[in-house]
């Protein structure tokens, strides 16, 4: 079973979050920050998590000094000057996001705790998603310079209970340790709960659930080679050390504040003859609604959008039942259609290339900078589910988990040794 622990987190001394805006002191993930973006936090405070969680590669950078090493004494210097200060009693922290989507007013709920490592698919954590080598080293080579988790992975677990959302209910009574607004304007707020009463609800409630991660696998495996790193330099040992835990953000899959987003593909070459080819298996409808795509696809299964220039685009409706040869969890899923079927046996695409905004996929192909796009309905949770528990993973940037946490929020140091 999963072991989910409080910890000693570290987090921005509260008068500075008072006196600075939190949207100044914290960042999104930084996966989704543009050059741009990355100066404009720079700029808005000395102290912004950035500066360490994804901080700029200077000239003359070299193996003793570059960004890791810049992050760790940043590190070191916030928390001797107090910037930085550790909860006195372990804590899970209860993080909510205020947000708006499609018009509609939403709150997603969850927590903040540690999780002990388990190897992927070997225990009661799951992935559900492939992952590329480069982020994985990034991660790793900051995760060996500060020895800590800077930022949470978003996790999902299943629950019908209800008494880790009570606890933290309660415990919204208070005012909130740091609040922060992102910039889609999604307001984010984090609470401390070290009541001993209530931890042992929430690891009674969490100790038989399966643990699902929803972003962040990239970090789940770099925590896991980390830690072979350091079995391997401190040698074998009798009790848990620091590294055999991972931060992750918690949430339950029947919290209704829950939304995955579609990312879509945009694609370098396509066949000529690429309607011709996909006729077979799918039923091609020629769309002249002013581009309306999301909305003529949404809520239907295998029903996928392909614009390849021009005043109008194609709805291609699967006519199949799954693909012959794929594992059941698999075989009906949207990404897999797309990726085994349509690019993989039909059309022969190998490059793709990934991005949210339908508009400007359109745009790319328009400027001539990709020959087609394909638009997609976002994953389904109970989808994400059944390819976990069936120890199968579904193609990269299969889900975009909505909204995305802010880095700084909680970090978890392994090991102390800066004199306070």
């Amino acid at each position: 079973m999963a072991e989910v622990i409080p910890f000693n987190g570290v987090l921005y001394d509260a008068p500075l979050v008072s006196q600075d805006s939190g949207a100044d002191l914290l960042a999104p993930p930084y996966d989704i920050i543009t050059p741009e973006f990355r100066e404009d936090l720079y700029q808005r405070s000395p102290y912004n998590i950035v500066r360490i969680d994804f901080g700029k590669e200077l000239p003359g950078d070299d193996n003793s000094h570059n960004r890791y090493t810049r992050a760790k004494d940043f590190l070191d210097e916030w928390l001797r000057d107090g910037v930085l200060t550790e909860s006195q009693r372990p804590c899970f922290y209860s993080y909510e996001i205020s947000y708006k989507i499609e018009n509609r007013d939403k709150i997603l709920r969850g927590f903040l705790g540690l999780v002990k490592l388990e190897e992927l698919g070997k225990g009661n954590i799951y992935p559900h998603e492939y992952t590329h080598s480069k982020p994985k080293k990034d991660r790793l080579n900051l995760m060996r310079i500060c020895g800590a988790n800077i930022s949470p992975i978003f996790s999902l677990y299943r629950s019908d209970e209800g008494k880790t959302a009570a606890v933290f209910a309660g415990a919204h009574d208070a005012p909130a340790r740091v609040e922060a607004r992102d910039p889609d304007g999604a307001v984010h707020r984090l609470w401390e709960v070290s009541d001993a009463k209530a931890i042992a609800v929430i690891e009674e409630e969490l100790k038989d659930k399966a643990i699902f991660i929803a972003d962040g696998h990239h970090r789940y495996e770099t925590a896991l080679a980390y830690q072979r790193e350091m079995r391997m330099k401190e040698g074998a040992s009798g009790s848990p050390r620091p590294y055999d835990y991972v931060m992750m953000f918690l949430a339950n899959m029947a919290d209704e504040g829950l939304t995955i987003l579609p990312t879509h593909r945009l694609v370098k070459k396509i066949p000529s003859d690429a309607l011709d080819l996909l006729s077979t298996d799918f039923r091609i409808e020629e769309m002249s609604d002013n581009f309306a795509i999301s909305r003529a696809i949404a809520g239907q299964r295998d029903v996928y959008g392909l614009y390849t220039g021009g005043e109008t685009w194609y709805r291609l409706s699967y006519r199949g039942e799954g693909i012959y040869g794929v594992p059941a969890a698999l075989r009906d899923l949207d990404v897999t259609i797309l990726h085994d079927l349509i690019f993989k046996q039909l059309l022969d695409i190998e490059s793709v290339s990934y991005e949210m905004d339908v508009q400007k996929c359109l745009q790319a192909v328009r400027d001539s900078a990709f020959a087609a796009a394909f638009f997609l309905n976002p994953t389904r949770v109970e989808d994400v589910e059944k390819v976990a528990l069936a120890s199968l993973r579904m193609p990269p940037k299969s889900t975009y988990f909505y909204p995305k946490l802010m880095t700084g929020m909680v970090l978890n140091i392994f090991y102390n040794t800066i004199t306070l």
